[in-house]
């Protein structure tokens, strides 16, 4: 597989996928360059309690240093939607992942306790950020079936971990990763890292992350190509995190649609979505 991107039919889905009136649904969670949608959480500190600054808005922009780990985490609990997010990497990491890969994390259908998964996040299913694997879906559950993904996968693994395929064999997961579909199966955790797939743009440059959750349905484009999809998933629905975990961090979008009776039968009503192969 050389290179995977949307097809037509992806495409003209995620066009259908904006309803009409989207000027007036779009929530902008950075609304007016402050953080009132959200709440921190640092896992040595609790809730509200960010004396080091890890997370500061600037000019329209969030800055997550990454100093302490813990996340950003929105006030309400959201179905059926379009996020986008626009990050890039900053220069600066931090111990114990001073020399290893820039690393964040989009985690959506968050549930449950504040830091109930590892004192530091919620619960919630995954989507990586991490150079070389931004795309990746991890199961951040309690590994019960109350938390998992079913996504395409292909035959060959990486390792233990199954790859995102669209004409692969369904497979569940309540923990672990799915990998997207262009990681480089010789992938390494060290700074700088860059795959031969890579769709994620060089450090410092904007990218643009988006989820399109749709009931059990999770689609994952990075900068405009199809990484990822989960075709069934647990829970449904939830509050939305964004990691701070030892790596410099700026974003300055994130925008959720919800998805309209019309825009949901966009999505169903066009092929499938699956991406093409092109040279």
């Amino acid at each position: 597989m050389n290179r995977l991107i949307p097809s037509l039919c992806l495409t003209l889905a995620l066009i259908g996928a904006a309803p009409a009136n989207a000027a007036d649904d779009t929530i902008d969670l950075l609304e007016d360059g402050k953080l009132d949608h959200w709440y921190t959480w640092l896992r040595e500190r609790g809730r509200d309690n960010d004396p080091k600054n890890v997370f500061t808005m600037e000019d329209g922009i969030l800055r997550i240093s990454g100093e302490e780990w813990g996340c950003i985490t929105t006030n309400e609990e959201f179905e059926n939607y379009h996020l986008v997010l626009e990050f890039k990497w900053g220069e600066k990491t931090w111990e114990p992942r001073l020399d290893r890969t820039r690393d964040s994390g989009l985690l959506i259908h968050s549930v449950g306790e504040d830091g109930g998964y590892n004192d530091t996040w919620m619960h919630s299913l995954e989507i990586q950020m991490i150079e070389g694997g931004t795309g990746d879906f991890i199961v951040v559950g309690n590994k019960t079936d109350d938390f998992q993904l079913t996504v395409p996968v292909a035959e060959e693994m990486h390792g233990s971990t199954p790859v995102f395929d669209p004409d692969g064999e369904p497979v569940t997961r309540n923990g672990g990763r799915i990998n997207w579909w262009g990681r480089d199966p010789e992938w390494k955790d060290e700074l700088g890292f860059r795959g031969e797939k890579d769709v994620e743009k060089p450090v410092g440059e904007w990218n643009r992350l988006e989820a399109i959750a749709d009931g059990g349905k999770i689609t994952v484009l990075l900068n405009g190509t199809e990484v990822n999809r989960a075709i069934d998933c647990k829970p449904q629905k939830g509050r939305i995190q964004v990691q701070s975990e030892a790596a410099e961090l700026f974003i300055r979008r994130i925008d959720l649609t919800p998805l309209n009776e019309d825009a949901a039968q966009a999505l169903h009503s066009a092929d499938p979505a699956k991406p093409i192969v092109a040279n």
